[in-house]
């Protein structure tokens, strides 16, 4: 029989709730405890879930026994939280980006590998059923060759979101996926960033990528579009892959040259318009997948599907993303103020 677990969650907004409502409705893992700082927030959440209320997680620790802690608090405090999990030797799940700085970043993995306690990266595509089809048919060679990849991540503008910008909340998104499925490094980028309505950071986000394996990417995210859009297509000889992250289609467009002839000479067929084929995909509550996964993880059934180390990663891209990006734009640019010589 599958020993149930206890669980809590720390930061309990928008986010947060929802790690709430899944941990209760799960079968092996009982949500014991939610704390938030706003003490009516943590104990309406608690009452709609039958679960303890806290304002402050040292007290929630004093009076719980507790087996896995999801922190969904912002980005400026996962460090801090993270320290006080890791010190009462309680796995954890940090929702992405795994921290604030990179130092911070493996600080948290460091001490949590000296502690022996499991810790996840909320990177929850990981878990989007589309995503993990296309893994696979990347991986069966369906495209031959990867030429291309493309995807966008573009919404309305968050305004519950002060702390970051558009790279830090959501390229870590891509930047993860990215690297799962292409399994190759960045060799050069050109990024473009401005702000139209975020009053301190960045609101569109454009990126031009060349990976080591030769594959070009483009890379669209913006608080900008009135519309959700989340899609991700991938280019190669025998076609194209669509994926859609928010119904979980994905969708293969193919290459009828490579059906009738020798499709690894490409050079010498060409491309022409073939079958569309959806794939059958089954549909799933990524966040299940993935508080799933964790509890698993917690009783050691298999290492954390997402490490630290995929979150600094991640989030090491996205810094980078970030460097580049101000250095093109004026917007962003370090200002140089000039001397005058008399």
């Amino acid at each position: 029989m599958t020993k149930q677990l206890r669980a809590a969650v720390i930061g309990v907004g928008s986010m947060g709730s929802n790690h709430a409502r899944v941990y209760a409705g799960m079968d092996d893992i009982e949500l014991a405890a939610v704390c938030d700082r706003n003490l009516d927030v943590a104990e309406r959440i608690g009452g709609i879930y039958r679960c303890k209320a806290y304002s402050s997680y040292e007290a929630m620790f004093a009076q719980e026994q507790l087996d896995l802690v999801s922190i969904v608090v912002p980005t400026a405090e996962h460090f801090t939280v993270a320290n006080a999990v890791i010190e009462h030797k309680v796995a954890l799940l940090i929702e992405k980006p795994i921290a604030a700085t990179l130092e911070q970043g493996q600080a948290i993995i460091d001490a949590a590998h000296q502690a022996g306690v499991v810790l996840t990266v909320g990177h929850i595509e990981r878990f989007n059923p589309a995503i993990i089809a296309l893994k696979q048919q990347l991986l069966a060679q369906e495209l031959g060759q990867i030429f291309q990849v493309t995807t966008r991540r573009v919404g309305p503008f968050p305004p519950r979101i002060m702390d970051v910008g558009v790279v830090i909340d959501l390229a870590t998104h891509e930047m993860d996926i990215l690297s799962y499925l292409l399994d190759a490094s960045i060799s050069r980028m050109h990024v473009e960033l401005h702000r139209h309505i975020h009053t301190t950071h960045e609101d569109m986000f454009t990126a031009i990528l060349r990976f080591e394996n030769g594959i070009l990417g483009n890379v669209d995210i913006n608080w900008l579009t009135p519309t959700k859009i989340r899609e991700l297509s991938v280019i190669g000889e025998r076609g194209m892959f669509v994926a859609n992250y928010l119904t979980q289609d994905l969708t293969f467009y193919e290459n009828d040259e490579c059906q009738s002839k020798q499709w690894q000479d490409l050079a010498r067929i060409g491309v022409t318009e073939g079958r569309v084929i959806r794939l059958k995909v089954p549909r799933r509550e990524p966040l299940l997948e993935q508080l799933r996964a964790f509890g698993n993880a917690v009783r050691g059934l298999h290492p954390p599907k997402v490490s630290g180390e995929d979150g600094l990663r991640a989030l090491r891209l996205a810094k980078e993303l970030l460097r580049h990006g101000r250095a093109n734009s004026e917007q962003f640019a370090p200002q140089v103020v000039p001397t005058l010589v008399g």
